[in-house]
């Protein structure tokens, strides 16, 4: 118990707007998982087709970059905080306009996906911002320890206990045998969810960026670095959102499997992501970096050679480590490029904010044409099989571009 404690009291210690954004994400986190997993399980459960989960994700992230680019504007008149509050709220909207199509074509679908980016577009610009003015790089690992580890815990608990929702009402016949009204039950709780997050987040006294120019169409020679490596982290995020559940109702079971599968993993992870960040120095990103990446490498070499139920779930065990290693190595070392650069060439904050996610959407479309291109080309079975492998060999060049963004910032 004073052990705990004692953590409560670091907890404490830090600014109060740091404490605020990570209670605040802290919520949000209880929603990511079922936007992440459950909505390509709804899409792929009510039209059958790979494609449509795909098309969903496109669109998604068409709606980040645009959505970015008005935030820009919008800052300089609103509050960044009601700007992220809004973002939040319109994940669950999002939601709700797809459960609400009696028959899911493909224009509803990037409807849905286009609200959901513009969700996304307004969640992430203002909290990537947010992080940056309120969080210092001596206490980053810390700040992106405790949000991965919120992030995994949700994880564990989310997954498995709409998985298990989602498969008692299919296999006791609720709601008159009507799946999608247990759909819209989840719903209604996200919706409920980011309404806490959204008061939360208005807790804070959060400064808007000064007003300016935030448009650019040259950057600094390590910006530019900067932004390759958010190219290949992009072409993993245009296809791992999805592939859990692809891989999982093609290959395992149902909604009950994807959520315990992931339950287990993140379980682990957890207290390990939350010891890395507690313990770890800003010299560590790049092996937490690089150990995200190896393992994401694993997981698709699995599935290629076995592409079946151990494949995947090797997979997805592999993934869930993954994922939060990745972002845990990668955002502090975003934020210290950030910190650096904008003091060099004198600029908003936000111009890199926002080019950085340019550079993102990039990859991500990358990342789905690569599985669009395969599965038209040769087979949806073929997509499913090679293009994670494929893509987790590219993202090896990451570790190369870190080191020398690291040395470069090092040196100066």
């Amino acid at each position: 118990m004073a052990r705990y404690l004692n953590e409560i009291k670091h907890f404490l210690s830090y600014p109060r707007n740091m404490r605020v954004l990570l209670l605040t994400n802290m919520l949000y986190a209880f929603v990511l998982p079922v936007v992440e997993l459950f909505v390509g399980t709804y899409i792929l459960r009510n039209s059958s087709q790979l494609s449509f989960v795909v098309g969903y994700q496109l669109a998604v992230y068409t709606g980040i970059p645009m959505t970015f680019m008005i935030n820009g504007f919008l800052m300089r008149k609103v509050k960044m905080k009601y700007l992220y509050s809004f973002g939040m709220m319109l994940s669950g909207v999002s939601m709700a306009v797809m459960m609400s199509l009696k028959t899911l074509s493909l224009g509803g679908i990037i409807l849905a996906g286009l609200i959901m980016g513009i969700s996304y577009g307004f969640f992430w610009a203002n909290r990537d911002y947010l992080a940056l003015s309120s969080t210092e790089n001596s206490n980053r690992n810390y700040y992106y320890g405790l949000e991965s580890f919120f992030n995994t815990f949700a994880s564990v608990v989310v997954p498995f206990t709409i998985g298990a929702f989602l498969g008692a009402s299919a296999d006791n016949g609720w709601f008159a045998g009507n799946l999608n009204t247990a759909y819209r039950i989840v719903t209604l709780v996200v919706f409920l969810i980011t309404l806490a997050a959204s008061v939360m987040v208005c807790q804070g006294r959060f400064a808007n960026p000064a007003q300016g120019r935030f448009l650019y169409a040259r950057y600094d020679k390590l910006w530019n670095k900067m932004m390759g490596l958010a190219g290949l982290k992009g072409i993993a995020q245009g296809y791992i959102v999805t592939a859990p559940s692809m891989l999982i109702m093609t290959l395992v079971g149902n909604e009950t499997t994807l959520g315990s599968l992931q339950s287990v993993g993140a379980l682990i992870s957890a207290i390990l992501l939350y010891l890395l960040g507690r313990l770890t120095l800003p010299k560590h990103r790049l092996w937490i970096f690089a150990s995200g990446l190896l393992l994401f490498v694993v997981g698709g070499l699995s599935n290629a050679i076995l592409f079946s139920a151990a494949g995947a779930i090797i997979f997805i065990m592999c993934l869930v480590f993954a994922r939060p290693l990745l972002d845990m190595g990668y955002f502090p070392i975003q934020m210290r490029v950030i910190d650096h650069v904008s003091k060099k060439e004198n600029r908003n904050t936000y111009s890199y904010i926002f080019i950085h996610e340019a550079g993102l959407y990039v990859g991500r479309f990358f990342g789905c044409g690569l599985f669009i291109l395969f599965a038209i080309c040769v087979s949806d079975e073929f997509a499913l099989r090679y293009v994670l492998l494929i893509i987790g060999l590219l993202q090896l060049l990451s570790i190369w571009i870190t080191k020398d963004i690291e040395k470069t910032l090092d040196n100066k």
